[in-house]
């Protein structure tokens, strides 16, 4: 069945209901979320012809990307509208702008062990011990309830943690009578806590009575043709209800995430088609970009437990390969990547056996159970002493994180804990041979590589002919094709940015007379060569080391080269 036929019948079971739908690339990633009042009208019309498809691109490659849908069925609106922000930041879609920070939704929190408790707002719900309610949809409504619960139980609203008799003389809401003013023992703590408890209960939905009350008073003003505060009545009273009926029904509806990437389950079934002992906890995936032979580049990312590990992330410039060999660049980031590792462990490279074996050394594997027995033990690690700090492969400074910050202890656990349990190249036999030559070389021969082949993501392994083929809907490729994807962007973004910088420095360093204190200057205040193309002549004149002159001829080299070369 296409992915069109499984889209067309599974809009036949899309109910007439509020809830939230999550658009899904063919790798079940989720690229948009949205809400809707009617999830059956609302999710048909991404997939009936209309003359928004004519015009908006956004919209036509959302289309062209889904691959299949899921809804999630609420019980109101504003819950859809909670969330759809919920899951927006949990997911990050490629195809969502709003809702994408981390801002939040406003909640209402008191803390009874204070010495007088008071009602706050806040956004972040923290276990601190305090009630939370919400959050609210609709911020303005939960400040005009609040109002109206501190004058029904006389609560205070003053910000000081802990108010004093001082700031008595100036408190409005004791002067008019909307605070109890516990401050100067007006009531006593436990009367006061009723008074926040019955406020919380009215805050949690029991507020009927209030509701009649309003009621009552809203007709009678209107029967007084005193239309004013009864409109100001029917407001309240809306807010009132929207508060109360937000609170009740939200809290108290256990949701799931309707789509998560099964990370325990994608990564057995690795192990298993892999033949690996045990789950691989640290995957590391490389990936070659180049264009033409030309800034030749290299990523490595990170996947610890199945997820990114964007701390352990490195990028290399190749430099011992000249024009566009994939294969010897390969070879050069292994032998780069996993010989800094041994040099920072202070691990010997292994000597070769006479079979050629590359096994692990036993005085290593001692050390390392070594220290595996006295870390479950509880027992103190020897520790030698170190600089703190590794260096990026490009040569960019970088503080040790993640696996690096275990390099402290125990030379043997140090190799141990930072070697990775899988190594994935993206590539067929060439680049895979060149890889698994290069660890054997480095005496790390034991740990697992494969390759993987992207036109029929084919699983290569060394020293067998014929690759495995699980198929694109098997959790183990899926969990292979996010980490040789995310190979790809940072490779090519650095490649990019690589081309960028070569195209703004060449195009500048032609410009005669020029030296590095002006040319500083210049993209100091522009920020880029584009915008110094698009700068007037006066904005040129303002920067340092550029009169009138200088500034008249910048601007017609600038003009001259933006026409045969891009400037941005």
């Amino acid at each position: 069945m296409s992915a069109s036929d499984h889209i067309r019948k599974k809009l036949g079971t899309v109910p007439h209901k509020p809830g939230v739908y999550l658009h899904k690339d063919r790798f079940g990633r989720v690229i948009y979320v949205g809400k809707a009042r009617d999830l059956r009208k609302r999710v048909s019309q991404y997939f009936h012809p209309s003359r928004r498809m004519g015009w908006d691109l956004k919209f036509n490659a959302l289309l062209e990307a889904i691959h299949d849908f899921d809804v999630h069925v609420v019980r109101s609106e504003a819950e859809s509208l909670l969330l759809e922000s919920r899951l927006i930041k949990e997911f990050k879609p490629r195809f969502n702008i709003s809702l994408r920070d981390d801002k939040r939704y406003l909640m209402l929190k008191v803390n009874l062990n204070d010495p007088i408790p008071n009602f706050v707002f806040t956004r972040l719900r923290k276990d601190d011990g305090a009630r939370y309610f919400g959050p609210f949809v609709n911020s303005g409504a939960l400040r005009n309830t609040l109002s109206l619960a501190r004058r029904q139980f006389n609560l205070r609203g003053c910000r000081a943690f802990t108010p004093t008799a001082a700031d008595y003389k100036h408190c409005l809401y004791a002067h008019l009578k909307y605070c109890t003013a516990p401050c100067v023992a007006n009531v006593t703590r436990e009367q006061y806590l009723e008074q926040v408890r019955a406020a919380c209960s009215f805050l949690e939905g029991q507020c009927r009575e209030m509701q009649d009350q309003l009621e009552a008073e809203m007709k009678k003003a209107a029967a007084a043709h005193d239309f004013e505060k009864a409109a100001e009545l029917r407001d309240l009273m809306r807010d009132l209800r929207d508060t109360c009926k937000r609170t009740e029904k939200f809290e108290r509806v256990p949701y799931t995430l309707p789509i998560a990437v099964n990370r325990v389950n994608d990564l057995e079934e690795l192990a298993r088609i892999l033949n690996l002992k045990s789950p691989p906890h640290r995957i590391e995936g490389f990936d070659i970009s180049n264009i033409s032979g030309t800034f030749a580049v290299a990523s490595l990312v990170s996947f610890k437990n199945g997820r990114p590990d964007r701390a352990n992330y490195r990028r290399f410039r190749i430099k011992t390969v000249a024009g566009q060999d994939d294969f010897a660049s390969i070879a050069e980031v292994v032998r780069r990547r996993y010989t800094r590792l041994l040099t920072e462990s202070r691990v010997k490279r292994p000597e070769r056996s006479e079979e050629g074996g590359e096994a692990v050394p036993q005085e290593l594997q001692k050390l390392v159970n070594e220290t595996a027995r006295k870390v479950r033990r509880g027992l103190p690690v020897r520790r030698e002493k170190e600089n703190g700090g590794s260096r990026m492969e490009d040569g960019e400074n970088r503080p040790d994180m993640g696996a690096g910050s275990v390099l402290n202890a125990a030379p043997a656990a140090v190799l141990a804990s930072a070697m990775p349990d899988l190594i994935l190249i993206d590539g067929g036999k060439g680049q895979l041979g060149m890889a698994a030559a290069e660890l054997k070389a480095l005496g790390l021969g034991h740990i697992p590589v494969i390759g993987l082949a992207k036109e029929f993501e084919e699983i290569h392994l060394p020293g067998q002919s014929a690759p495995l083929r699980p198929g694109l809907d098997h959790p183990a490729v899926k969990l292979l094709q996010r980490i040789r994807d995310e190979c790809h962007r940072v490779a090519n973004s650095y490649n990019a940015q690589l081309r960028l910088k070569r195209i703004s420095e060449s195009v500048l360093d032609e410009f005669p007379g020029i030296g590095e204190r002006r040319k500083a200057a210049l993209l100091k205040k522009f920020g880029s060569v584009r915008r110094m193309q698009l700068a007037t002549l006066e904005q040129i004149a303002e920067v340092p080391g550029f009169g009138g002159k200088a500034a008249e001829e910048l601007k017609k080299f600038l003009t001259a080269r933006s026409t045969a070369v891009p400037l941005s």
